[in-house]
């Protein structure tokens, strides 16, 4: 048997994004949230579900995920193999968009649900060695999360090592798919114990695939890498541009350094050279 690399954006979207299999991605995030019990998310509804796109178009699809769960709660999941610039600024973005987008001008803000960012990484982004980080708002002082409706969570998966044999925890078992499945020629025994995790194995299987869906794989893994990350470079330059607008005002309105610094995560230097654009 032979599967296909988990953590190519066509096969992550297949394996992750099917209507026709939700309880996969059910099982993902119930894994990564650590949600037991009456806590668990019981249904999702996919709002990008899996469709092949055609070869031609291919550069100008995104591929992550987007899903609500039962209780209204909001999920963005993504794989990301490039290191980028600006990822962490890409992926509250994608957050805080997704938040906002929620009710139109004039509705109540009661209405807006808490939304998940989930990133599945293939580089290395934050210190320690933890492969898993979740990152959320919190009291200074009192250390609570008094503000709960953004929440990121990163996996990075160089930091995840373990052999099969030494998989103890289901988020393990997750993790070692998606990073090893196009390296194994059966289904790990772990794996068949966790219905969820075994119908991503059978998804993720080469023989499971149509041609159309097997040409678009393999398009996609022989792409160029800079014509592949074309999108995202163009987001990266749009996230810059945001940033000297902020920045540039700012300066304006007489703002020291240290306050821009805070506000926009420039150097000292980027801040004078922007202060040298902004016309006395």
């Amino acid at each position: 048997m032979q599967f296909v690399d988990v953590k190519t954006d066509i096969a992550f979207k297949k394996i992750f994004g099917s209507d026709q299999h939700k309880e996969v991605l059910i099982g993902f995030l119930n894994a990564v949230l650590e949600l037991e019990g009456n806590r668990c998310i019981k249904t999702v509804t996919l709002k990008n579900p899996w469709q092949p796109p055609d070869i031609p178009i291919l550069k100008e699809t995104i591929l992550d995920i987007r899903a609500v769960d039962n209780r209204d709660i909001n999920f963005i999941v993504e794989m990301q193999i490039r290191d980028t610039n600006f990822f962490d600024k890409r992926a509250m973005y994608y957050t805080s968009k997704a938040y906002v987008g929620q009710i139109k001008k004039g509705e109540d803000y009661p209405k807006l649900n808490q939304v998940i960012f989930i990133g599945i990484l293939d580089f290395n982004s934050f210190e320690g060695d933890n492969y898993l980080t979740r990152h959320l708002i919190l009291n200074r002082e009192t250390l609570n999360q008094d503000l709960r409706d953004l929440e990121f969570n990163f996996i990075e998966l160089k930091k995840f090592n373990k052999p099969e044999e030494h998989l103890e925890t289901i988020i393990e078992k997750w993790i070692y798919f998606i990073k090893n499945a196009d390296n194994l020629t059966m289904i790990p025994q772990s794996a068949i114990e966790i219905p969820e995790l075994n119908e991503a194995y059978h998804l993720a299987a080469m023989n499971a695939w149509s041609e159309e869906e097997l040409e678009i794989y393999e398009y996609w893994q022989i792409r160029d890498a800079g014509d592949r990350y074309k999108i995202q470079e163009e987001f990266e330059k749009g996230i810059e541009k945001g940033i000297e607008k902020v920045a540039l005002e700012i300066i304006r309105d007489g703002e020291s350094n240290d306050r821009i610094r805070k506000y926009t995560g420039l150097t000292d230097d980027q801040i004078d050279a922007y202060r040298g654009n902004v016309s006395p």
